[in-house]
């Protein structure tokens, strides 16, 4: 039998609860407060059957552009490819065997409602809240003392040269491989 393709296939082990962690749902999960802009990872709880998201959202992250009473609605980036013009071609025809078929030429913005159970809050912003905050007080700072400072990342750059000092040369000759002996088992 061919394997099907219904809306949870093959998602064994992707929608599996992970070791040690099954049972009840921290409460924690439903006490959550999401705001709309937020960005909220898509997981998956496999216990949860209802407003679980297809298998495609899985792991993404997207932001919230909708609360409702249980479910958060999340806006997420998905690559399709274009409308295949053409399909009806005859494969035997030479002259139409160089068409191209793009994949994955445009990105669309799906909108779906996920349960709470299914999301958490994502931590690809934190980052920069934190340089924000850095930033800000070195702005603070430098405008008490009367000078004005830049806050743009730069660039590592190269490490600093150095001599190495204290370094004595040795002269490593080979020892002469002698056949007879290592035949004999060694010296």
């Amino acid at each position: 039998m061919p394997a099907g393709h219904g809306l949870r296939s093959r998602t064994r082990d992707l929608f599996a609860r992970p070791f040690r962690k099954k049972g009840y749902i921290p409460l924690t999960t439903y006490l959550r407060t999401f705001h709309i802009g937020d960005y909220v990872d898509i997981k998956v709880n496999g216990a949860v059957h209802k407003g679980m998201p297809h298998k495609f959202y899985h792991g993404r992250t997207g932001k919230v552009w909708n609360v409702t009473k249980r479910a958060i609605g999340v806006e997420v980036n998905k690559q399709v490819e274009e409308e295949k013009c053409g399909t009806d071609f005859m494969l035997s025809s030479p002259k139409n065997q160089d068409i191209k078929m793009d994949v994955g030429n445009r990105i669309i913005k799906k909108r779906i409602h996920v349960r709470v159970e299914h999301v958490q809050p994502s931590r690809c912003t934190e980052e920069f809240r934190l340089r924000k905050l850095k930033n800000d007080e070195l702005k603070a700072a430098a405008k008490k003392n009367g000078e004005t400072i830049s806050t743009k990342r730069q660039p590592e750059g190269p490490k600093p040269g150095f001599m190495v000092e204290g370094a004595t040369l040795e002269t490593v000759t080979p020892i002469p491989y002698d056949v007879v002996n290592d035949l004999k088992g060694g010296y």
